[in-house]
């Protein structure tokens, strides 16, 4: 049986940051990290948004909002070759069936640091005026999925960590000897073949509840919901503007580097389907089997409502996926991280973020957890 030093499941975002943070601090000789698909971030990591948060997002839960400000100049620190700054990004207080208040909006940014200031005249006549409050110019960004993958290829080479890919982890159980893990993984011929080693990371987002063996499951309630993520050919209105509408059954649109397009999403439609998770139901084959019928339409056509000129904006295509979000957080909105470990299996944890820049977060829990003597954290750093 082949020997290694940690496993991560799953080649999105979060784990490839993992594999290459513990392979850099220089405790663990050897790092495996198996990936089900074929190619890196290609899932959650991609299918989503590209909102870099800097915490407008989320007046209903301060603790989320003021991490997102504080992670931030991290993340475009860390990445800025994946970071798209050069549009002008527009938060807009709907007048009815808000959650939020413009006065109350303005206090909010003031509370958490973020900038703020009144839109211009020219950019608030993009907006209807009997539907919307207030325009506020902000400081936010977009993230390109692909470049982040091109890094992580590189990072994980670099750091000489062995990639799998196409190689299903199956099952996390004890050792049948002495201390440490046994991971069962499926190969891309249909093989079984088993590995020992001291740490599993699961980051697998939504299939994080599918492990078998000894694992315990997931102890925290999470939800999932097929999302639906519209590319649109934004109207000339539009091309270097990104628009948030706050806070309800609202919409955004948001430049997305990786294509050159918009992301059109909204509260209402963009979920099409929801349930809780549960051991044995594999979300990806729910997803693989749904009927992705578009909504873009009524996206479009209820967003037109506040923003008219988006309903010139030109479909293109839709991106599918599975979101996964703590269910405890339903009602504040909040997106903390995931993360668990487990007594009846030393070494193995489950980490999900909902959002990207709580990476951050997750490199201060493993800090935490996998300490290193003073004399070899100095070293490290």
């Amino acid at each position: 049986m082949t020997t290694v030093d940690v496993v991560i499941i799953g080649g999105g975002f979060y784990g490839c940051v993992i594999a290459i943070y513990l392979a850099q601090r220089g405790e663990f000789k050897r790092i495996v990290l198996f990936e089900r698909d074929d190619q890196l971030l290609g899932r959650a990591s991609y299918n989503n948004q590209a909102r870099i948060h800097a915490g407008y997002h989320y007046p209903r839960s301060f603790t989320t909002a003021f991490r997102s400000r504080v992670n931030l100049p991290r993340f475009v620190r860390d990445w800025p070759d994946a970071v798209q700054s050069d549009f002008i990004k527009l938060y807009a207080i709907a007048r009815r069936n808000s959650k939020v208040t413009a006065k109350q909006f303005e206090r909010f940014c003031a509370e958490i640091g973020a900038k703020l200031q009144p839109a211009e005249a020219a950019l608030k006549r993009l907006f209807d005026p009997h539907l919307v409050e207030e325009v506020f110019l902000t400081e936010e960004y977009a993230f390109d999925p692909t470049k982040l993958a091109e890094w992580a290829r590189r990072e994980l080479r670099q750091a000489g960590v062995q990639v799998y890919y196409r190689t299903t982890v199956t099952a996390v159980a004890r050792a049948q000897v002495g201390a440490g893990l046994r991971v069962t993984v499926k190969l891309p011929n249909g093989a079984l073949e088993s590995l020992a080693c001291r740490y599993v990371f699961n980051c697998t987002y939504s299939w994080l509840n599918q492990l078998q063996g000894d694992f315990p499951g997931v102890q925290t309630s999470l939800k999932h919901e097929i999302t639906e993520l519209a590319l649109v050919e934004p109207p000339p209105e539009l091309r270097e503007i990104g628009v948030t509408v706050m806070d309800g059954p609202f919409f955004s649109i948001m430049p997305f580097p990786a294509r050159r397009l918009h992301t059109m999403s909204h509260v209402r439609y963009t979920p099409h389907l929801s349930w809780k998770d549960e051991r044995g139901s594999d979300p990806y084959l729910k997803l693989a089997a749904y009927d992705q019928q578009t909504r873009v339409d009524r996206m479009l056509r209820d967003a037109s409502r506040y923003l008219p000129c988006v309903l010139k904006a030109r479909y293109v295509d839709s991106l599918f996926e599975v979101k996964t979000v703590l269910v405890k957080n339903e009602g504040d909105d909040g997106r903390p991280i995931l993360f668990e470990k487990y007594t009846a299996l030393p070494g193995c944890y489950s980490v999900l973020g909902g959002k990207i820049d709580n990476i951050y977060d997750v490199l201060e829990r493993l800090e935490q957890e996998i300490a290193l003597p003073q004399h070899e954290k100095a070293e490290v750093a």
